[in-house]
């Protein structure tokens, strides 16, 4: 199924039509209501600790908050995440009206640089599609680009094929960071990527199918971790699915920017479960052989699962029960505790 028909179909029949206004503000919350713009609700913020109420409905439309916006939480009505659905359609090759194209970080459908952002309860979407621009080259796709410290996504889908999610920061050398708890995340090219200091505990990280006759056909992690951050992502108590077939994914690879080629990636996927969609033989590749993966720093630990069979030991670098410990929700967040977790 077309991802456009797809996202039309979860949320276009689930708010009945009717005079509401476009966004309605009493004690610093503002409703959004079908036909009305995120965007413009972001804009009328005029200081922290903002709630946007986004109802039922798909708001087809690029969404930005500025660093300015800080401590602000926008969340769904419904506390099913595909009520609400912010989805647009744009890539990193896709031409701009002044000239010019998008690139990777300007192709996003939603992007904040806030600190102390809460996301919940929403879909952000980017159903830009390969087989519709074979002319475009650059084929990344970002549904978030999110920056800022503090940076909470709970109960939120992120949907798109090729970097579905960069996790970043506001600076080369800042450490912000992003907390994800049980949300889904899909894609097929380095679809979680990012120098952010990032934990996704409890999240789905889904492989699209592919038709297309390589293989490996995506990785699902592409850190970019600053050299001196001690920690980059950390997957922990989550799930690795697939819709291709076994064997076509692999977890990850390291991403060496050619703006930061100091960075040296760092990766911990522990006490998940891994399915049959990634080679177990083979889970890590490079992206440039002038940077390879042996030398990043990649650990598992406790993994479960086909994908996370050892059956050769040299491509599964493992942490030890005592670098386990270092490698924890608490230590990668430090003095931060999202929604009060321990």
């Amino acid at each position: 199924m077309r991802r456009r028909t797809l996202l039309s179909g979860i949320a276009g029949g689930l708010v009945a039509a009717g005079a509401t206004p476009a966004f309605a503000a009493t004690r610093r919350v503002l409703h959004v209501r079908r036909g009305g713009s995120v965007q413009a609700a972001v804009d009328a913020v005029d200081g922290p600790g903002w709630t946007i109420v986004v109802h039922p409905g798909t708001y087809r439309e690029v969404v930005a908050v500025p660093a300015d916006k800080a401590e602000l939480t926008l969340r769904g009505a419904s506390r099913d995440p595909r009520a609400a659905v912010i989805v647009f359609d744009r890539a990193n090759g896709t031409p701009r009206p002044e000239g010019g194209t998008y690139g990777t970080a300007g192709s996003a459908t939603f992007t904040s640089a806030a600190p102390g952002l809460t996301v919940r309860d929403l879909t952000l979407a980017n159903d830009w599609l390969r087989a519709d621009h074979p002319d475009i080259t650059g084929t990344q796709a970002v549904a978030a680009y999110v920056t800022g410290d503090r940076s909470h996504f709970e109960n939120v889908r992120l949907l798109a094929h090729q970097d579905t999610l960069f996790a970043d920061t506001t600076a080369l050398d800042a450490f912000d960071r992003q907390y994800y708890r049980n949300c889904h995340i899909e894609g097929d090219v380095d679809f979680v990527f990012g120098r952010a200091r990032a934990v996704f505990e409890s999240c789905r990280f889904h492989t699209l199918r592919r038709d297309v006759s390589f293989t490996p056909k995506g990785m699902v992690f592409a850190p970019s971790t600053a050299r001196a951050n001690p920690y980059g992502f950390l997957a922990l108590r989550g799930r690795i699915t697939s819709g291709a077939e076994d064997g076509a994914y692999k977890i990850a690879r390291p991403w060496v920017p050619s703006y930061e080629t100091t960075a040296w990636p760092s990766l911990v996927v522990r006490d998940t479960w891994i399915g049959p969609g990634i080679d177990a033989a083979a889970p890590y590749t490079n992206m440039r052989e002038a940077y390879p993966w042996q030398t990043m720093r990649f650990r598992e630990y406790r993994n479960s699962g086909p994908g996370a069979a050892v059956t050769v030991p040299e491509n599964r670098p493992r942490l030890t029960d005592a670098e386990a410990a270092l490698h924890t929700r608490r230590t990668y967040l430090g003095d931060w505790r999202p929604d009060g977790c321990p």
